[in-house]
């Protein structure tokens, strides 16, 4: 019985078969078909996968190292739908009862046939189309997102300086040039400044040279003094 029910995007397929010639047989054949698989060995192993990320389907063997596949298909029945394919030797009336009363989906007696075995595959292998749908889906989802986003987020305010008249301008330059005309007025002046303040100290030094080395003397005097 297969199922076309909502999936998990990327789901696997779960086989569980403790005899590795059969486990390996099996997942050819199925790669083969376009199934992304998971395996597992043991009753234990199968807990740890399925708690870790439930699959589309499971392939179980019944008989297995740890535990009857019967029994944990029971346990599984009382939290989870993952459909089924029960696979074992015994395949008496009896036995395939006992299967889908304890909540298998379908059950298949070994040896199989190839056909048989890829008809009662509980799901169809994962569809590149369906895969494509998908991103395409969450991509638009996240386009739109964005979009939305962006309309909450407040737009940025700039502020923009208003432009000057003609007069405004000739009015605002002839202002910068007497700042620097006033600028060179007062640098002009304190070099004159300087200037006559030299002429008179060498002036003084030509007339009255005594009176200057009287006043080195006593500078020196009196730095020394100290």
């Amino acid at each position: 019985m297969k199922t076309n029910a909502p999936l998990p995007l990327f789901g696997y397929l779960l086989l569980v078969e403790d005899e590795p010639a059969i486990q390996d047989k099996n997942r050819r054949i199925l790669e083969r078909r376009g199934y992304t698989l998971r395996q597992a060995y043991t009753l234990a192993e199968t807990r740890a996968i399925i708690a870790e990320y439930p699959p589309r389907a499971i392939i179980l063997d019944i008989v297995l190292p740890d535990g009857h596949g019967l029994d944990f298909l029971k346990e599984l029945r009382r939290t989870s739908n993952i459909p089924v394919l029960m696979l074992t030797a015994m395949g008496t009336s009896r036995d395939v009862i006992r299967g889908l009363e304890a909540g298998g989906d379908d059950y298949l007696a070994k040896p199989y046939e190839l056909p048989v075995f890829l008809d009662k595959t509980p799901v169809e292998p994962t569809d590149i189309s369906s895969i494509i749908l998908y991103a395409i889906m969450i991509l638009l989802i996240l386009l739109l997102g964005f979009g939305v986003i962006r309309r909450m987020q407040p737009d940025e305010v700039t502020e923009i300086e208003p432009e000057l008249s003609v007069e405004e301008l000739l009015v605002s330059t002839q202002m910068e040039d007497e700042k620097i005309a006033e600028v060179e007025k007062l640098q002009e002046i304190a070099f004159n400044q300087e200037s006559e303040a030299k002429r008179q100290i060498e002036k003084f030094v030509l007339e009255k040279p005594e009176a200057v080395a009287q006043l080195l003397r006593n500078w020196l005097n009196e730095e020394w003094g100290e």
